[in-house]
């Protein structure tokens, strides 16, 4: 009996690292297979990509199709200000959230909850598309460049996970800092934003990946002014161009290079716009990856 025991003992920890070796390859594969293909597909000449049979190589080589995404001269400027507002909402978003957290997360602070409760309210009930319109127009944002950053630089998620995450740390550490004499910006910058670094790295993560992502602001608010127009946007009218041509590879990138167009097809440069569109943020992922799943673990267990 006690042979059957040990015997159990050594093949049940085989059989669980087995069995959970194959399902996380299974996993990985069907995560990173789409991207794979997509990627295949960029490098791959149009033509042949109509045929089919592209898995995770191209059959046949080129660069044709991304020199097709970047005939325009206007990618790379609105590549500059997808860039800018990116940085730009990032480090003031994650300033500003964190100084509203550390205000909100003080127990002497009397309207605490109040504020609180009215930047909740704002995850359950919007005025709707028209008003937003209305209230950019009237605050004289549109066509402007800090309608990409005004709008959005506190967010009520974020703020409660900062929040969250700014009540679990030790009370003594503030309280030793004013029996020194420190004021409570100097608290703030010197003792809690230094060891906020995980929290940090994960609003600032949600933060760059919205901003980056978010082409719809500049469809509403600065779409008629070409120096406004981010990559995000840029990239929506040429996939809405591919579209609209109905495999027409003669009517790609604006009839600006005939020799280029002939080579790509629409299937081609959709896969081409998405990896061009992805890319800068899975380089930055992996710099943040480390901070990112601790911090949003230790900014939501406890409320």
């Amino acid at each position: 009996m006690k042979a059957r025991t040990k015997g159990s003992s050594r093949i049940e920890p085989v059989v669980f690292h087995t069995f959970n070796t194959i399902f996380m390859l299974f996993v990985v594969t069907v995560t990173l297979y789409p991207f794979l293909q997509t990627l295949a597909v960029s490098f791959n000449d149009g033509s042949d990509t109509l045929t089919g049979g592209i898995y995770l190589w191209p059959r046949v080589w080129t660069l044709e199709n991304y020199r097709a995404v970047f005939v325009s001269g206007t990618i790379y400027h609105a590549a500059f200000i997808s860039v800018s507002r990116t940085i730009i909402s990032t480090v003031l978003g994650v300033f500003l959230t964190t100084m509203l957290a550390y205000a909100l997360a003080q127990p002497q602070y009397i309207f605490r909850k109040k504020i609180g409760l009215l930047f909740i309210l704002t995850m359950y009930f919007n005025a709707g598309l028209i008003p937003n319109y209305f209230l950019i127009k009237n605050m004289g944002l549109l066509h402007n460049f800090m309608v990409y950053i005004l709008p959005s630089l506190v967010s009520a998620f974020n703020l409660i996970i900062m929040r969250t995450y700014i009540r679990g740390l030790p009370f003594s550490l503030t309280e030793s800092a004013k029996i020194d004499g420190a004021g409570e910006f100097r608290i703030f910058w010197k003792i809690i934003f230094p060891l906020c670094t995980p929290v940090l790295a994960t609003v600032a993560l949600f933060i760059a990946v919205g901003s980056w992502n978010s082409w719809f602001d500049t469809f509403l608010y600065a779409s008629s002014d070409i120096k406004l127009s981010t990559l995000q946007y840029e990239m929506m009218k040429m996939l809405g161009s591919i579209m609209s041509t109905n495999n027409d590879p003669s009517m790609l990138a604006g009839g600006q290079n005939n020799q280029v167009q002939s080579l790509v097809t629409p299937a081609s440069m959709r896969s081409a716009i998405t990896i061009v569109t992805a890319v800068p943020i899975l380089f930055v992922y992996p710099f943040l990856q480390k901070y990112f799943v601790v911090g949003l673990n230790l900014g939501s267990v406890k409320e």
